[in-house]
Order: C-alpha cells, then sequence, then structure tokens
C-alpha cells in the first residue's frame, strides 16, 4: 500500500473570502466594522467576567496525546445529526439581536450554515424570525431557541410555527431565570433589552413547565443551559432528547465552572441517552477536538459566529467555518483519528494551561489596540 498524502493546509482552497488566512485575522477585521458598544456587547460577560476566563481555562488545561502511524490519508470531519450530514460537529448557537453583526440578522447564519454545512439555531429575540430565516435557508439545518415570554398558549404558538417552518428540534434556554448585570455596558450606559416584556415567564419557568411543553411538542426537545449532573438527570427523566451545557458564554452567572469542566460529569450521568452539544469558549479546531474526545457529540459557536459575520457577512461566516474545519482535520490527523468516533478520552491529558485566560487568549498574533481590555 502506498503512502497517502496527510491532511495539510495547503489541501485547503478557500471558497470565499480568500484574503482571511487565519482566524485571527477575521477577528481583527471584526474589530476595525464593529462600535464599541457592539463589540462590548459580544466579547463581554457578567461582573467580573471570571465565568468567560474559565471556559478558556478549562480548555487550556487539557493537553492533546497524539498517536502516530495510524494512515490518516483520510480524515472525516462530518457527521449524521437530525437526519442531515454536516460537514463539522457545529451548531451556529443562538445569539439576540444578530442584525448588530449581519444586516439580514438571523438569516445570513442561517444561509452561512447552509452553504457550508452546519447546524443553525436561531435565537426567538433575533429578526426576522422564524418564518423569515426558513425562507432565506430553506435547506438548512435549522433549530429554534425559546426564551419563554409569555404562557402556555403563547408557547404553544411557537411550537406550531416552528414545526411548519420545517425546524428539526426545539429548545428551551433555562440559565436565564434573572438578567445578569453585564458592566461593560451598564459603564456606558449601554443597556440592551433590559426590559423585555414578557420576561417575567422566564423567571417562572420550571421542571413542571418543560413537563408541559415536552408533552405539547412533537419535535425532539433540547435545554440548553445545563451545568450540573443533577440537572442533566432530571432533564432525561422529562424526556428531553439533547442536553445543552453551556453557561451562557459567562454572560449569565459570575463564578461558575468552565463548560469544559463540567462536560465530564454530564457524560456520566447522560451516559449515552441524550446528544451533548456544549458551548463556552470554543476558538480553535483544536477546542472542538478536545471536547468531541471528552464526550460532547456538537459544539455550539456563538461570539466566533458574530464575530465572522462582523467581518464579512456570510462569506466571512463561511470562511471561518473553513478555517475551523482546517484546524480540526489537522488536528486529527496528527492524532491518529479518521474520523469522530476515533477520538476518546485516551487522547486527552490534564496539563498546564502557557497564557492567561482571556476571550481571545487562543489568538497570541491578534492585535487588538485596546488589548488589556479585551
Amino acid at each position: 500500500m502506498s503512502p497517502k498524502e496527510p491532511p495539510s493546509a495547503s489541501a485547503h482552497i478557500a471558497t470565499v473570502a480568500p484574503d482571511f488566512m487565519a482566524l485571527h485575522e477575521i477577528i481583527q477585521k471584526a474589530r476595525q466594522k464593529l462600535n464599541q458598544e457592539h463589540w462590548d456587547y459580544i466579547v463581554g460577560a457578567t461582573e467580573t467576567e471570571t465565568t468567560l476566563k474559565r471556559n478558556r481555562l478549562a480548555l487550556d488545561c487539557l493537553a492533546l496525546k497524539p498517536r502516530v502511524l495510524r494512515n490518516v490519508g483520510t480524515v472525516d470531519t462530518g457527521l449524521d445529526f437530525l437526519g442531515q450530514r454536516l460537514a463539522l460537529p457545529v451548531i451556529l448557537a443562538p445569539v439576540g439581536s444578530m442584525e448588530i453583526f449581519a444586516a439580514g440578522g438571523g438569516a445570513t447564519p442561517a444561509a452561512a450554515a447552509q452553504k457550508f454545512g452546519v447546524a443553525h439555531m436561531l435565537s426567538s429575540v433575533c429578526a426576522p424570525g422564524i418564518e423569515g430565516v426558513a425562507k432565506a435557508a430553506p435547506g438548512a439545518l435549522r433549530l429554534f431557541q425559546l426564551y419563554v415570554h409569555g404562557d402556555m398558549a403563547w408557547v404553544r404558538d411557537k411550537i406550531d410555527r416552528a414545526v411548519a417552518a420545517g425546524v428539526k428540534a426545539f429548545c428551551l434556554t433555562v440559565d436565564s431565570a434573572v438578567y445578569s448585570r453585564r458592566e461593560r455596558d451598564i459603564s456606558k450606559r449601554y443597556l440592551r433589552r433590559t426590559h423585555v416584556p414578557g420576561r417575567e415567564y422566564q423567571a417562572l419557568l420550571d421542571w413542571d413547565q418543560v413537563a408541559a411543553i415536552r408533552a405539547i411538542c412533537p419535535l425532539p426537545m433540547i435545554l440548553k443551559g445545563i451545568e450540573t449532573a443533577e440537572d442533566a438527570s432530571l432533564a432525561l427523566e422529562h424526556g428531553i432528547d439533547m442536553v445543552y451545557v453551556s453557561n451562557h458564554g459567562g454572560r449569565q452567572l459570575d463564578h461558575g465552572r468552565g463548560t469544559m469542566d463540567v462536560l465530564p460529569e454530564i457524560v456520566e450521568t447522560v451516559n449515552k441517552r441524550a446528544t451533548i452539544i456544549i458551548d463556552g469558549g470554543f476558538n480553535r479546531g483544536t477546542d472542538l477536538v478536545k471536547a468531541l474526545a471528552m464526550g460532547a457529540d456538537l459544539i455550539g459557536l456563538g461570539r466566533m459566529q458574530c464575530l465572522g459575520l462582523a467581518a464579512g457577512g456570510e462569506d466571512g461566516l463561511v470562511r471561518l467555518l473553513e478555517l475551523l474545519q482546517q484546524e480540526t482535520q489537522i488536528a486529527m490527523g496528527l492524532m491518529g483519528a479518521t474520523d469522530l468516533k476515533a477520538l476518546t478520552a485516551a487522547g486527552i491529558a490534564k496539563a498546564q494551561p502557557v497564557v492567561p485566560p482571556s476571550v481571545f487568549s487562543a489568538f497570541p498574533l491578534l492585535n487588538l489596540d485596546e488589548k488589556a481590555f479585551y
């Protein structure tokens, strides 16, 4: 058998936005285009921003253990999910007010998801809404996330509209009972969405209501914001199909754990009885590899999605996904993994971090004027 050429950077040709050759260049361009309020809205977190930093710290405390001589001439980063083949195990996470970063709001990342081949989850507080996104990206694998801002009749209407629009899964965000203090915004008196009509219903959401919603929802259901084994167990008891490990990117509870620190107990509790999604500081292909090896099924991208859109719209986000796939494929090849199933906890070791954690500590070549405050 003749040796096969391993994955290499030269094997990947940019289909869009070819000027972006590295992920930090996309972030740099996004900073140039966003005003201070919009920049801080996406890169910031709550109060001391400790949870945000711990998301990165938890990833940086894991090292990869490569295996060699495994014949990695072909490396497949794809997977089947909800009846569609994805090119990368990624969900574009729900982000409110997406129109800040793309003129088309939620329709633009959905179109990018369709073009590249990842899933898209629309936030219920993002224009142009369920039907508008479905029209813009009918072939995308579309999911819908709901903040409960109304009674059960209101929720039922959202479910009915999602089903009619071809949404494949229905998600409740459960870590937002109380709106947090985001001091980057407060210090500039940039107070967004602090008085949303119906927000009081989110505070009243409990397991009884989850059961009631599960009973009327014909779609696979996701709970986003699970951070403990106890709540993962309750989710399974209530018929939840997907457990989404998330701390809202550090934007809700300060001094929480990094999601990769939480993941092992969730994986043990779920024990393959539900799909596990995770987000929180995932910026590089090696980050994806770590999460998959530790038992996650898919990874959500929030901040990186917004920065790709801000840098170059739909094409900017597609290019970001191309670069992320390239990094993932190379990391897998060097790990000796030819597909996602080959990534296991045996390929992970504890390690000491080498840089202080921050929202962009994964990008040592990034040069921002306000680097001390990003």
